[in-house]
């Protein structure tokens, strides 16, 4: 059995237990547990902490975390894709789409709120599984497990509103309201966890524990955080770690590694467990919004490729087809071919998120959510090589990548470049290609430098200064009296 595929029934257990509704951060922090069953009778054995730690990782297939709000924030907002769907469905996504969101926009609230969710069941676990009397390295690497996802959630959301709140155990009721802590200390923070997680996690599970936090996933995380902070040198060290370690390899199909039986394959790092089933519990809305909308039925037709990603493919690249589904193209399977929907402009979908037909139903969909691939690592070891001077094993790793992709094809021949902005350029390429309509341009392109060069020519309300950040939602602001600042412009 998988984590989050048939522990189902624990985590819905766990929640009537000790998980609370909530609107923003400051709400969930208000609220108290419900029966009181959070410190004093919950956290009593073993099995107790299990339920705790699957409740984190529940939260990953969860609405708030990594579905509508969250493809808006990734793919809507930067170069890649365009809303999609209908024109008048989800305005809060074409105000994301357009830059005209502000702090009152219903995606920035939904990631807060889900976001925070996730760091307070995740506290919850790390002051309180240390008290249980159990096995001891079981209790380490649970811990370690709340750690790595924990910074998981704050890596995300630093990178989208800047400063934030740093919560790092339960609050008492005087500690509710939290101000903005500087975005380094929130960096500091995610990297001790990654490193703590690092330490104690192991390379890999049996096959009852798919999906877990492994410690080539927290060294990839930490390759990623400093990469991300311009940190070349730790960023080599964490991705020669992964490439190292010997756990991880290429799929050999790129097409295949998107469909069911690519999932929790060779390449996979990190990726988010799903499954349809009848009764419910295990699955995901994240395929299903991006979905084809019309004939076959197969979702809502968001998240659209943009013509700006559509023309950066290289003449033959296969994973221009592998990405994107085209009106007329037959489904993966085979079941049905996608038929013209007339309400849907420049009609196009995400086909990495295809799944086939099943009968879990609305918001129960299968298909895992692919957080972190070995490609990723290979592509940060060639951009890290590349800034601290070594060219040659730059490319090394760059072409592993683009062999991979093209196959048995006479197509993406080898990258020979050998000057350091060239070579800098064709990596930034490479990564667009390769991860595209997998959530990760927008980061890219802000850590790269070029959010302002990018989209003001392509969205005329894109303002430099302003919107490289997303607005902290107005009603966290007001829950804390005033003691949270907004961001600049909004």
């Amino acid at each position: 059995m998988k984590i989050m595929k048939s522990k189902y029934q624990y985590i819905a257990i766990l929640g009537a237990l000790l998980l609370i509704p909530l609107q923003g951060c400051q709400k969930l922090l208000e609220k108290k547990p419900l029966g009181e069953l959070t410190s004093d009778s919950f956290f009593q054995n073993e099995t107790h902490a299990l339920w705790a730690t699957n409740a984190v990782y529940n939260l990953l297939r969860n609405w708030e975390v990594h579905v509508f709000s969250y493809i808006g924030m990734t793919d809507i907002v930067s170069d890649d894709a365009d809303k999609g769907s209908t024109p008048n469905d989800a305005n809060f996504l074409l105000e994301i789409d357009e830059f005209t969101y502000d702090a009152g926009n219903l995606a920035m609230s939904t990631v807060w709120s889900g976001y925070y969710r996730g760091i307070y069941r995740a506290n919850l676990a790390i002051e309180n599984i240390p008290n249980i009397d159990m096995n001891e390295n079981l209790k380490a690497r649970y811990i370690a497990e709340n750690k790595f996802l924990r910074a998981y959630f704050y890596f995300t959301l630093v990178r989208w509103f800047g400063d934030l709140p740093l919560i790092l155990k339960p609050l008492s009721p005087d500690e509710y309201k939290q101000p903005r802590t500087p975005a380094a200390e929130v960096y500091a923070a995610i990297i001790q966890d990654l490193k703590d997680a690092a330490e104690v996690l192991p390379d890999s599970y049996p096959a009852t524990e798919t999906g877990r936090a492994t410690r080539g996933a927290a060294n990839a995380y930490l390759s990623k955080v400093y990469l991300t902070l311009g940190d070349f040198g730790n960023a080599e060290t964490y991705a020669m770690k992964v490439i190292n370690s010997g756990v991880y390899g290429l799929y050999p199909d790129f097409e295949k590694l998107f469909q069911p039986a690519g999932e929790n394959s060779i390449e996979s790092i990190f990726e988010v467990q799903s499954t349809a089933l009848d009764i419910g519990g295990a699955g995901s809305q994240y395929n299903e919004v991006q979905g084809v909308r019309g004939v076959p039925n197969l979702g809502w037709g968001f998240n659209r490729p943009s013509d700006d990603l559509v023309a950066s493919f290289e003449r033959g690249d296969p994973r221009r087809d592998a990405t994107i589904l085209y009106v007329g193209e037959i489904l993966p399977d085979g079941s049905d071919f996608v038929s013209d929907n007339p309400e849907i402009v420049g009609e196009r979908y995400n086909q990495k998120a295809w799944v086939p037909e099943h009968t879990g139903g609305n918001g129960n969909g299968p298909g895992n959510i692919r957080l972190f691939r070995y490609a990723e690592v290979l592509l940060i070891a060639a951009e890290a090589l590349n800034e601290n001077g070594k060219t040659d094993q730059a490319l090394t790793y760059l072409n592993m990548v683009r062999a991979r992709a093209r196959g048995g094809k006479n197509v993406l021949p080898d990258v020979t470049l050998t000057g350091k902005e060239a070579l800098r350029q064709a990596i930034w390429h490479e990564r667009r290609v390769e991860l595209a309509m997998e959530q990760h341009r927008w980061f890219d392109i802000l850590r790269q430098g070029r959010a302002a060069e990018l989209m003001s020519k392509l969205k005329p309300k894109f303002k430099a200064g302003k919107n490289e950040l997303f607005p902290i939602p107005q009603s966290e602001i007001d829950l804390s009296g005033g003691l949270m600042t907004q961001n600049p412009g909004y």
